[in-house]
């Protein structure tokens, strides 16, 4: 059956080069030319020129070099064309195309860019961002990199008590002597100036999808963990007052640490490439 390394096509069209070239930009594949969708055999009467010309062609066209097999079952012949996983991207007619289960994508906007920083040996973290000094970075946001910091065992107490420059060569958050996106996220005081949809959005919902009420949660990463728990409490969540003695306890609906867990995972797993914020839904009975 059809899966993400396999395709079958009854005969050969040059518009198939866009499918081998999906294949080198995945996990590589086969084309099998001279199978019904159902897997039945139709002979391929050109077999043996399209064993000659389609190697040629395909490098010519894609740069790529692949191995093609005439094969045979009840005496009728096919083709089946292997191609393997490309290091670097490759190309169709300006287009980079990507195989995706049994699917044909073409690369676009964000999903490109990642495509070929990836393929360049980048990742889109480490990236420079050379306009922006480590003097406008936010000395609130490393005062509380520094307090949370200090209650693990990661980082001795010398190596938090330099000053930010080192810190941030300390944490490979500069790369030739220029800020990356990481540093940017992690200490600047507004990085949605820089990178577009950094910043959590709260909303209030009815029992339907009508919004009651929203806040936009801003600045670096470490500030949106505590703003954003903050106003969770402050605002969104109503919580059950007692008294124990002449203590008042309030009791909320979710248990903080696992509240707090999962809005940093959020922020942690976001893809940053994409320019969408993170939304944080909530309603009566869930968040």
């Amino acid at each position: 059956m059809e899966a993400q390394t396999i395709e079958w096509k009854e005969i050969w069209k040059d518009e198939y080069l866009a499918w081998l070239c999906g294949y080198a930009n995945a996990k590589g594949g086969v084309l099998v030319i001279g199978k019904d969708d159902k897997g039945n055999v139709k002979h391929v009467e050109n077999a043996e020129k399209l064993l000659v010309d389609l190697p040629n062609k395909i490098r010519d066209v894609l740069g790529i070099i692949v191995d093609i097999d005439i094969k045979y079952e009840n005496e009728k012949q096919y083709l089946e064309i292997s191609v393997p996983a490309y290091s670097h991207g490759i190309s169709y007619k300006g287009d980079f195309h990507y195989r995706s289960g049994s699917t044909k994508q073409v690369l676009k906007g964000t999903a490109l860019s990642k495509f070929l920083l990836e393929r360049s040996g980048q990742v889109w973290d480490k990236v420079k961002i050379p306009s922006t000094a480590i003097n406008q970075l936010d000395e609130k946001s490393f005062d509380l990199f520094r307090t949370k910091a200090s209650k693990t065992t990661r980082l001795s107490i010398d190596d938090l008590s330099v000053d930010n420059p080192t810190l941030l060569e300390k944490l490979n958050l500069v790369s030739d002597s220029s800020l990356t996106r990481a540093a940017i996220l992690l200490f600047h005081p507004n990085p949605e100036k820089i990178i577009t949809g950094a910043f959590i959005r709260i909303g209030s919902f009815s029992n339907g999808n009508d919004i009651l009420s929203h806040d936009e949660i801003c600045g670096s990463l470490f500030v949106q963990i505590e703003d954003t728990i903050q106003t969770l409490i402050s605002k969104y969540l109503n919580s059950n007052i007692s008294f124990e003695g002449i203590s008042r306890v309030e009791k909320y609906p979710y248990p903080m640490r696992a509240l707090r867990e999962a809005i940093i995972n959020a922020i942690a797993h976001k893809d940053y490439a994409c320019s969408n914020p993170i939304l944080i839904k909530v309603y009566p009975n869930s968040i």
